[in-house]
């Protein structure tokens, strides 16, 4: 499993909210009040995410950039 970085999609919900989710780690989103804010949370997920497939003896992607937002 390789990528150059996590392909990251922000929409805004009809009440305002955004939502940021990263493609390549299902179940990786988060909402914010702004988009920034929805971003931040996202990326933090992400961290978590894949800190606990190394936990877990998971395999993790090699990646040369982290984030790439659409």
């Amino acid at each position: 499993m390789s990528a150059d970085s996590f392909r990251v999609e922000v929409d805004r919900e009809a009440d305002g909210r955004w939502l940021a989710e990263v493609i390549d780690l299902p179940g990786v989103l988060a909402y914010g009040g702004t988009r920034d804010e929805a971003l931040v949370n996202v990326e933090a997920l992400a961290l978590r995410a894949l800190a606990d497939r190394v936990e877990h003896g998971e395999p993790i992607p090699a990646i040369a950039r982290l984030f790439a937002t659409a």
